[in-house]
């Protein structure tokens, strides 16, 4: 009798975890449902599971400032020693500093050539550029060049670091056509905290094209860089990395805007140009205005689009860029609108003077890029996983000893980039990969949205999706491959391609 009671607990048992183990395999070969769809442009769009921990809760939520509405600041634009051969060279130097954000303590922060964030760089298309590239912190850091297409040697990865008081000079030729880039820190294990502290500057490139664009192009009257980043202040105004930190990526409870609380821009009713750069560890942005209203997107990460583009809304992932235009041609003096993320107000433009110039209308053509050619199969496939301390590419973390692909310098290759489901739902992975500007061909085989149609250097990796990708490494050398929530890159989720 008691063998038999035991054989039929058995048996159940077997037949539950039969059970089981089906609806966990149903969960993970379901598509994700963390995308939707507008109808109007195409763009992915999040509901709740814009900015989900381990428990499936928003990790920390933004709340609106309860301070004083202060004038966006602006960062300064860099003067650089021209050459006689048309080159230019900049001096950029990382320090220790103190920020007045708010009433009381000043916060202690990073920055370069100042307290916090850094100047913008301009440079030209085939321009020889020179960057002296200076360390006063304590310890070590890296200046990597997002979005430049630069030798392997000057990207500023993990393999070229910079001691605490110590120095390096860099040359490169810009190859590559107008753009908003930026730069930021990549020391292995330590990026996180040091964008954090405040480490990243923006670089400007211009071109012919730029040149003869009918767009705004007045710095800091109708031309305006926006670094949006999150932060928690103690209650003695300071950042503390180690108790704001979270595997799975840093969140803060409070919007800063170029080093400035609830910011504001006096203009006039006119075209706006808004340079958005999301400057995030972790969150992830859907930009809106507050009145509903349509915007224009004109550039993507690495340039211009082939035509302005109207969004509702627009997400951008850490580390991504775009340029919007804001048509307030029909407000009148006194009259405003909102940038805003969710609830909270990222930026208050007022409409203080009549402008006294014609408004021409936006170029019809920006650019003129070709879309990418896909194949039955791609050249290379890699699938992010996990979560938290977890985190892996092909169920590796990084080891800088090991080269993870390999690849030919001016070969058009086809990437797939698979984002592995998990029973807790999984989670955006920013994919961004260094040294080139790539074309997205699809997202689950399906056409990519409009504003994803032009040169990109990260893209959002949703839950369960693949996306394929056309690359081509114009330089030799080594180039990373990495999630961009920053603790997931300094937790390991990064691999490496040799390109020879």
């Amino acid at each position: 009798m008691k063998k038999r009671v035991i054989s039929i607990f058995l048996g159940i048992s077997l037949l539950l975890l039969a059970v089981v183990s089906f609806l966990l395999i149903q969960q993970m070969s379901m598509p994700s449902t963390n995308t939707r769809s507008n109808q109007e442009n195409g763009t992915p769009q999040m509901g709740m599971t814009n900015n989900m921990g381990m428990d499936g809760e928003v990790t920390t939520e933004l709340v609106p400032s309860n301070q004083e509405s202060k004038e966006l600041a602006l960062p300064p634009l860099l003067e650089g020693t021209p050459s006689s051969d048309g080159g230019i060279s900049y001096s950029i130097t990382t320090q220790e500093g103190d920020t007045q954000f708010k009433e009381g303590n000043a916060t202690q922060t990073f920055g370069y050539n100042g307290s916090y964030l850094g100047p913008v760089i301009r440079i030209r298309k085939d321009q020889k550029v020179t960057i002296r590239t200076e360390n006063e912190l304590n310890t070590a850091t890296s200046f990597h060049w997002h979005g430049l297409k630069v030798p392997s040697n000057v990207d500023g990865g993990p393999h070229t670091p910079i001691e605490a008081g110590e120095a390096a000079d860099l040359e490169f030729t810009v190859k590559q056509e107008a753009a908003t880039l930026w730069f930021h820190p990549h020391p292995t294990g330590n990026t996180g905290e040091q964008v954090y502290q405040g480490l990243a500057g923006l670089i400007y490139i211009e071109d012919e094209n730029y040149d003869n664009l009918a767009i705004p192009k007045e710095y800091g009257i109708n031309d305006f860089p926006l670094i949006v980043q999150d932060r928690i202040f103690e209650t003695d105004n300071q950042f503390n990395y180690s108790t704001a930190y979270s595997p799975d990526g840093t969140f803060g409870d409070t919007l800063v805007v170029n080093g400035t609380l609830n910011p504001y821009i006096d203009v006039k009713n006119e075209k706006v140009r808004l340079r958005l750069l999301n400057g995030s560890n972790a969150r992830n942005y859907q930009f809106r205005l507050s009145n509903g209203n349509s915007f224009y997107q004109i550039t993507s990460d690495g340039g211009f689009l082939n035509e302005p583009i109207p969004m509702e809304s627009l997400q951008l992932v850490p580390g991504e860029r775009a340029e919007i235009i804001v048509d307030l041609s029909s407000y009148s003096i006194g009259e405003s609108i909102q940038l805003m993320e969710e609830n909270v107000s990222v930026l208050t433009l007022n409409v203080t003077e009549e402008t006294t110039e014609d408004i021409p209308p936006l170029p019809n053509t920006l650019n003129s890029i070709s879309s990418g050619e896909e194949k039955e199969t791609p050249d290379k496939e890699i699938t992010f996983s996990g979560m938290g301390n977890m985190v892996a590419i092909d169920g590796k973390q990084f080891d800088m000893d090991r080269m993870d692909l390999r690849a030919k310098v001016g070969t058009k290759e086809v990437w797939k980039i698979d984002n592995a489901p998990d029973m807790m739902g999984g989670m955006i992975h920013p994919f961004h990969l260094h040294g080139v500007q790539f074309k997205v061909l699809n997202r689950n085989g399906e056409i990519s949205p409009e504003n994803e149609k032009g040169w990109k250097d990260t893209i959002a990796l949703y839950p369960g999706e693949s996306v394929e990708i056309e690359v081509e490494f114009p330089e030799k050398g080594i180039f990373m491959y990495h999630c961009h929530i920053l603790e997931h890159e300094d937790n390991g989720m990064m691999g490496q391609v040799l390109v020879e």
